[in-house]
C-alpha cells in the first residue's frame, strides 16, 4: 500500500536548508521571516515537529530546537490539546518588517554615505539624527600607515613589549575593586600623574579632581558640546579647522561660525561680530591644519572674549608633546584666571590611537559636573588600558617615549623637507616645521590642488586637500581654500623618501 502524503497546515515550499550548517538555528529563521513578513500570517496552524522534520527531511530534534526558539520570542504559542499556532501580532508597517526580515532591530545600520540619504525624509526622526545626516565622519583610512598620513604616530616605536609586560601584570591579578564600576572621572592613580606631568611639561597648574578621563580627544570634545551648549547657540571654530569638532557641535545643535587663521591663529577679533556665541573651539599650539601657532596678544584677546561675555573656551592641544626647538609652549588653559578653558589633551598621539585614551581638564566649577555627563554617557572608561598607562607613566616610560617619538618625527620631517619637489607648477615650497605631526604646503588653485591629490592617491600616496578643512558655507573663494596636508611621522625615512620620488614622478607627468 501507498502511503497516503502529509498534508501540512501551511506549504514549506521555499524553505531551502545548507546542510553545512546550523540546520534547527536555520529552520527558526526561515520561520520566523515567514511570520515577520506575512507569509505565516496570525493565528495560522504550525505542523506537528515529526511531520515538519518528515517533510523538509530533518531531524525532529531540530525542528523542536527551532519551534523551542520561537515559542521563547514570541512568536508561536502552543495551545493545550490543539497543537502550535502563530501568536496573534499587531500588524508591521511595511518597511519595519523589512527591516526584520533582514535580522536587524530597525531601519538604521549605519550613517555611511549609501544610507543617510533617506533621512532628508523621513519626518518622524528626530531633530539630532536629521543633524547627522550633513555633520558626521568619513569612514577612517584603512590599512596599516602609509606615507603621508594624517593624524599617525610612530607605531613602529612603540615600546609593545613593555606595554604587554604591563598589561600582563594588570590582569594577572587584579584588585576586585577595580573589576566593578568605577569613578567616571577614570582611575585616581592616572589622573594624579597626569595632573603632575601637565605642571612639568606645561605650567598648567591643575589637581586630579579637575580632570576627567575621556575615550580620546573626540570624546572630550562631544562631552563639551553636550553639556556647555544649548540649540542655537553659536559656536566659534577655526577655518579651515578640525571638522569633527564642528560636526560635534553642529549634532547638539549649535550654530557653527567660522573665524579665519592667519599666521597669528584664530582672528580673535571677529568674536565681538558674531552675536550669541557662547563658545571658541581652537588648536592654538599648533593650529590644525595649517599648523601655526596662536600669538600670545591673541591669547590674551581670546581670554578676555570669554571672561567679558560669560564664554567657554575648548583648548585641543592634540599633538603639543612635539615642539621641535625648546619646550612645548604654555597652553591657554595655563593663563587662564577666569576658569573659561577646557583643556583637551590625548594619548593618541604618542601612544596610538586606537587606544582610545584622552583627557579634559576642567575649571574646578566644572568637573563634578562632567564626571556625571560622561557616567550617563558610558558609565565609566575601561580600566586596564588606564591603569597600565598609568605604570607605564609611573615607571618613565612614558617620558622617555616622548623623547624617542620627538626626536624620530624631528627625522622624518627633515627627510620630508629635503626631498620635497620644487620644480611642480603651481605646488608651494616646503616651509618650516617648528612643532606638530604634518604640515601644510600651498597650491595655486583648487583644480590643480584636486589634481596633485588624485595622483599622488593614484601610486598609493596619501596626501590630504586644504580645502576639505574648511565649512562648506565659508566666504572664502575655493582657489584660496586650495592646498597640501601631509602627516610625516607615521612611516620610517626610507618609505618617506620613497614616497617622495612616486609623488615627483607622478607630478611631473602632464
Amino acid at each position: 500500500m501507498h502511503e497516503k502524503p502529509l498534508i501540512l497546515p501551511f506549504d514549506p515550499a521555499g524553505i531551502s536548508l545548507d546542510r553545512r550548517r546550523g540546520l534547527s538555528q536555520q529552520l527558526y529563521q526561515a520561520l520566523r521571516e515567514r511570520v515577520l513578513d506575512g507569509r505565516l500570517c496570525s493565528g495560522t496552524r504550525l505542523p506537528a515537529t515529526r511531520d515538519l522534520a518528515s517533510v523538509l527531511g530533518l531531524s525532529r530534534n531540530s525542528v523542536v530546537r527551532a519551534y523551542d526558539q520561537l515559542y521563547a520570542e514570541g512568536y508561536i504559542e502552543s495551545r493545550v490539546g490543539d497543537g502550535t499556532y502563530v501568536t496573534r501580532l499587531p500588524k508591521l508597517s511595511t518597511q519595519l518588517s523589512t527591516g526584520l526580515y533582514r535580522g536587524l532591530s530597525t531601519g538604521l545600520s549605519t550613517f555611511g554615505q549609501e544610507n543617510t540619504e533617506d533621512l532628508s525624509s523621513q519626518h518622524s526622526w528626530s531633530e539630532p539624527l536629521q543633524r547627522l545626516k550633513n555633520h558626521h565622519l568619513p569612514p577612517p583610512k584603512q590599512g596599516a600607515p602609509r606615507a603621508f598620513r594624517l593624524g599617525i604616530p610612530a607605531f613602529d616605536l612603540f615600546p609593545f613589549d613593555v606595554w604587554a609586560k604591563l598589561q600582563a601584570g594588570f590582569w594577572r591579578n587584579p584588585a576586585p575593586a577595580q573589576l566593578g564600576y568605577g569613578d567616571p572621572a577614570g582611575e585616581p592613580a592616572l589622573r594624579e600623574l597626569i595632573a603632575a606631568y601637565l605642571r612639568r611639561s606645561r605650567g598648567l597648574t591643575c589637581t586630579a579632581e579637575q580632570i576627567v578621563i575621556t575615550s580620546g580627544a573626540q570624546q572630550a570634545i562631544s562631552l563639551c558640546a553636550q553639556l556647555l551648549l544649548q540649540p542655537g547657540d553659536r559656536v566659534a571654530v577655526e577655518n579651515p579647522g578640525y571638522r569633527a569638532a564642528a560636526h560635534a557641535f553642529s549634532v547638539a545643535g549649535a550654530q557653527v561660525a567660522g573665524v579665519p587663521v592667519d599666521e597669528e591663529g584664530m582672528e580673535c577679533a571677529r568674536l565681538g561680530q558674531l552675536p550669541g556665541c557662547r563658545l571658541a573651539y581652537v588648536t592654538p599650539a599648533h593650529q590644525y591644519p595649517t599648523g601655526v601657532t596662536m600669538s600670545l596678544p591673541r591669547r590674551l584677546a581670546l581670554l578676555g572674549w570669554a571672561e567679558r561675555n560669560d564664554g567657554w573656551i575648548i583648548e585641543d592641544d592634540y599633538d603639543g608633546e612635539y615642539r621641535y626647538s625648546g619646550a612645548p609652549l604654555a597652553p591657554l588653559a595655563a593663563l587662564d584666571r577666569a576658569g573659561r578653558v577646557l583643556y583637551v589633551g590625548t594619548f593618541g598621539k604618542i601612544a596610538f590611537p586606537a587606544l582610545r585614551l584622552g583627557y579634559l581638564v576642567l575649571p574646578a566649577q566644572l568637573a563634578q559636573a562632567f564626571s556625571q555627563g560622561k557616567a550617563l554617557a558610558v558609565r565609566h572608561s575601561e580600566v586596564s588600558s588606564q591603569c597600565v598607562m598609568a605604570e607605564f607613566m609611573a615607571r618613565g616610560h612614558f617620558q622617555r617615549h616622548i623623547r624617542r617619538m620627538r626626536k624620530a618625527a624631528l627625522s622624518r620631517r627633515n627627510v620630508l623637507k629635503a626631498g620635497w619637489p620644487v620644480d611642480i607648477a603651481g605646488l608651494g615650497s616646503m616651509p618650516e616645521v617648528a612643532a606638530g605631526l604634518h604640515v601644510k604646503v600651498s597650491v595655486d588653485n583648487f583644480a590643480r590642488e584636486q589634481a596633485l591629490v588624485a595622483k599622488a592617491e593614484a601610486v598609493g600616496v596619501e596626501v590630504a586637500a586644504l580645502s576639505n578643512f574648511w565649512l562648506a558655507d565659508s566666504e572664502v573663494p575655493v582657489d584660496k581654500r586650495a592646498g597640501l596636508v601631509l602627516g610625516f611621522a607615521a612611516v620610517p625615512e626610507g618609505e618617506i623618501a620613497a614616497a617622495l620620488m612616486k609623488l615627483r614622478k607622478a607630478w611631473r607627468k602632464g
